[in-house]
């Protein structure tokens, strides 16, 4: 007797997501990712990452937008599974924005590389890392990039490089980067 035949349907569905999450499984691609549907975690782990996406930003600007438009050092990184820009993010991007529309960048373009942790399918990472690089570009050109300027792409999870929380947290970014 199937589980389904025996409890029903919705014991059925609950019994293979239960099963997928405990093999490592994730989300299907069709489902956008964004912070309402990021998974609720608990416990010390989860307490810092809500003070990380609290504290930092999603972007890491790459050491030649830096030099050129004087912006400090400004590396953070996406809580698991969201694609939510944190008021942390403001300040640098504002700072890249600016550089772009009237500083010693106006005119170039800007290239934004979304990416994610290795953990997930391989085409719901791009299609998260996508999400990411389009949170950023959506803000740049709302403070005023031209139109055309603004570049994005995702590697997804292509170049991850972590084995652990720790590491995972440092594959979750945007990379910011002079587009020309």
């Amino acid at each position: 007797m199937t589980i389904s035949k025996a409890f029903g349907p919705s014991v059925s569905a609950a019994v293979v997501s239960l099963a997928l999450v405990a093999c490592g499984g994730s989300k299907p691609p069709a489902a956008a990712p964004t912070a309402a549907n990021a998974p609720a975690a608990s416990g010390p782990s989860a307490q810092s990452t809500a003070t990380q996406s609290a504290t930092a930003s999603n972007v890491s600007i790459s050491d030649e937008i830096r030099t050129k438009c004087g912006i400090p050092d400004a590396d953070a990184y996406f809580s698991f599974d969201s694609s939510h820009l944190t008021t942390h993010d403001r300040t640098p991007l504002d700072l890249v924005a600016k550089c772009f529309v009237s500083g010693p960048l106006a005119g170039h373009s800007v290239k934004l590389v979304g990416r994610a942790d290795p953990r997930g399918e391989s085409d719901y990472n791009i299609t998260l890392g996508q999400s990411r690089a389009d949170a950023v570009g959506s803000y740049l050109d709302g403070r005023g990039l031209a139109k055309g300027k603004t570049l994005t792409t995702s590697r997804g999870s292509m170049d991850a490089s972590g084995t652990d929380e720790s590491g995972w947290q440092h594959d979750r970014r945007v990379d910011v980067m002079l587009g020309d």
